[in-house]
């Protein structure tokens, strides 16, 4: 797949004062700049976050409110119910609060709606549990923001809500006896982006200050908090980088059981990092909604024994396991339909229809398509009940939730944002929806969001790429949003002789820079097709960032190779 290269503007004056400060290498001082460190305090902090930079949760608008009714609930002996969504933030969340609270009020459930049977949100099926159960207060997390008629419901029954959301409010909010939400436009909180399990952090924060608590009572859940804000895909800045910093030690040092059993289980045995939560932990957690009921999940989390954790995460193993079996399959189907019909492969958008496709990894299929095979609008539909349901994902610039939207006349339900939205509609109409979307696509997207795009921080020389260098980079961690790994561009690389192809798919790079420039390795994963760039023994130029490698108790740097193409 060709992808276009866009290197970063440089800022050359604030690099030099920030480099006449911190004394580093100079490219280091350029991706500091870029990543808003401007000077020497604000790099203090980037580099060494500290919890009690964090802001005061009383600064949170409701909070009072929000402590002031658990404080009267717990006086009144009223049952509570702690309601969050399925997916990581919202079962991390739902934990982080239960158990804090659950260790000093007995009066106390939890409440996860089933992905297929109610949906995102606050369902009406949740609704009823708590009236049928007596349940007067319902602490809602990671959702609620937008479920003004459910909760208008639930208070005609005497019900009352906590909303902790972190979703854009609309301007009509339900009418909760407390929402906490920054992003509310009355909230003068300073940090706007935490995750929903941040927000679930804040709040027992503030009624560990109340009740004259450690802060270890709150902070005991920052591995929780870390999870969330690494599977979230919020930005990695401000207190969410605090947050994530402190909870990757206590991830390392002192997890969870639950959080133990799902790294014992994944075979991670180095020093876990925010990628990791990514791309093992996560996928495990999110596997119990996905795959059957994510009960299962917040079960883990709030788990004190080992072994009962350790039962419980090889569920969760096992859902997962099913998970990529499923997907990988669906995804091949999905590859044999576009190659199959020529009409479909030359569309500017993705839409496909099967209705024996599990509906909880058409998300995940619709994300693989556009990261390897077809780099456009995607959507995967497939059969759920009586109607059609299906998940969106976008390419970078494109508002796949405005498309989806100009079709909202053939849907029966939409809702989403920028980069991923869902919807159901009616079986008869998944024609018209195709074409009307291919339609709309075709006629707002532009050629170049057509083609995936390789953001490059800097330029480097393969010299800098030194031990001092890349221990300095290390300490960019905890990596995400806003704060990515530095990805790095180097011109006129040759093949030394011994680059070659591994297992047919890889590429294993043994390059220099200029005839007398020292040897460095890489690996390019899933780069086979451009080998012949390599053994051309003609200068080509290499995206890559910088890691490294462990071989036989020996680290080594090496390049993990993005793309590369001819020099000119």
């Amino acid at each position: 797949m060709q992808k276009r290269w866009t290197v970063k503007a440089y800022q050359p004056n604030q690099e030099q004062l920030l480099q006449s400060s911190l004394r580093i290498h100079p490219l280091l001082c350029r991706l500091l700049v870029q990543r808003g460190v401007t000077n020497y305090e604000i790099a203090r902090q980037f580099f060494r976050p500290s919890l009690s930079d964090l802001h005061d949760p009383w600064l949170m608008k409701d909070m009072d409110k929000a402590i002031s009714r658990i404080e009267l609930a717990f006086f009144r002996h009223e049952k509570i119910l702690i309601y969050g969504d399925y997916d990581v933030d919202g079962t991390t969340a739902v934990a982080t609060v239960y158990a804090f609270l659950q260790k000093r009020y007995q009066n106390i459930e939890f409440y996860i709606p089933h992905r297929y049977r109610e949906g995102y949100g606050i369902s009406m099926q949740g609704i009823e549990y708590a009236r049928d159960n007596d349940f007067s207060l319902v602490i809602a997390l990671d959702c609620g923001i937008k479920s003004i008629e459910h909760i208008t419901y639930a208070k005609e029954l005497g019900i009352d809500f906590i909303i902790c959301d972190h979703h854009l409010p609309d301007a009509v909010l339900p009418p909760a006896v407390a929402i906490l939400n920054p992003k509310q436009q009355d909230c003068t909180y300073p940090y706007k982006e935490l995750s929903g399990c941040g927000i679930g952090y804040k709040l027992i924060a503030a009624f560990a200050q109340k009740r004259g608590l450690p802060p270890a009572e709150a902070n005991q859940f920052l591995d929780l908090v870390a999870t969330s804000i690494a599977a979230d895909i919020v930005p990695m800045t401000g207190e969410n980088r605090i947050l994530a910093f402190h909870g990757l030690i206590k991830v390392n040092e002192d997890p969870l059981p639950g959080i133990k059993a799902l790294i014992t289980l994944s075979g991670l045995k180095e020093q876990l990092t925010i990628a990791n939560l990514v791309f093992v932990i996560a996928p495990r957690v999110n596997a119990a909604g996905r795959m059957d009921d994510a009960r299962k999940a917040v079960n883990l989390f709030i788990e004190n024994d080992a072994d009962k954790a350790m039962a419980i995460a090889e569920v969760l193993h096992a859902d997962n396991f099913d998970r990529k079996e499923i997907d990988n399959t669906i995804t091949q189907e999905a590859i044999s339909l576009l190659q199959g019909d020529t009409s479909l492969a030359n569309k500017k958008s993705t839409v496909l229809y099967q209705s024996h496709w599990h509906k909880g990894v058409v998300g995940i299929v619709a994300s693989r398509l556009i990261d390897k095979y077809y780099y456009r609008p995607t959507v995967i539909l497939t059969q759920s009940n009586d109607k059609v349901a299906g998940s969106a994902r976008s390419v970078t610039g494109f508002n796949v939730y405005e498309a989806i939207h100009q079709c909202k006349d053939l849907l029966e339900n939409y809702g989403g944002h920028f980069y991923a939205a869902g919807m159901t509609l009616k079986p008869e109409n998944v024609k018209a929806f195709q074409d009307r979307f291919e339609e709309v696509v075709a006629n707002t997207i532009q050629p170049d969001q057509l083609v995936p795009e390789i953001v490059i921080d800097s330029e480097i020389h393969l010299s800098d790429i030194t031990t001092p260098f890349f221990n300095i980079l290390k300490q960019f961690e905890p990596l995400g949003p806003d704060n990515l790994r530095p990805v790095f561009l180097a011109r006129n690389i040759t093949d030394n002789g011994f680059s070659r192809l591994v297992k047919e798919e890889h590429i294993k790079f043994s390059v220099r820079q200029g005839r007398s420039g020292q040897s460095i390795s890489g690996i390019g994963f899933y780069m086979s097709e451009k080998y012949h760039i390599v053994a051309s023994k003609k200068p080509f130029d290499m995206v890559f960032t910088i890691d490294e490698n462990e071989w036989n108790g020996h680290v080594s740097l090496q390049l993990k190779v993005i793309d590369i193409r001819p020099s000119h």
